[in-house]
């Protein structure tokens, strides 16, 4: 099924985010904005977890993590998966099934994540 084609509630990927993170709460703005068709289920991690995922609060707290077509995946490819229900974000998610860009991307996400505290006592700031 195309994303086009998805009727409003019938989500096709799962998104686990940090409701607590400032950052994060920006970002996963941004995309409900952007999700024009209702394709992603978004679940804040930050109090409770989701009893419904296999993998653990501090684990979705640590990496991105969505899940697409029944397949769990983190990091670069969480956010491909979740650019890929997007249609203004579809062309993006397709290059990073390119093995090549995705390891980049991943390389990408991995230092973002070392400066990652660094960012939400900025954003907390911001806010």
């Amino acid at each position: 099924m195309s994303t086009s084609q998805i009727s409003p509630g019938q989500q096709r990927i799962k998104v686990w985010y940090d409701g607590a993170c400032p950052m994060c709460q920006r970002e996963i703005a941004l995309m409900r904005r952007l999700d024009t068709n209702s394709a992603i289920a978004f679940v804040d991690v930050a109090d409770k977890g989701d009893p419904a995922c296999p993998i653990d609060q501090s684990r979705l707290l640590e990496r991105f993590h969505a899940e697409e077509d029944g397949q769990i995946v983190s990091g670069a490819a969480a956010f491909a998966a979740m650019w890929r229900a997007i249609p203004r974000l579809r062309w993006l998610g397709l290059i990073a099934r390119n093995q090549a860009m995705l390891r980049i991307l991943e390389w990408l996400y991995v230092q973002h994540l070392k400066i990652r505290p660094q960012l939400q006592r900025l954003f907390r700031k911001l806010d």
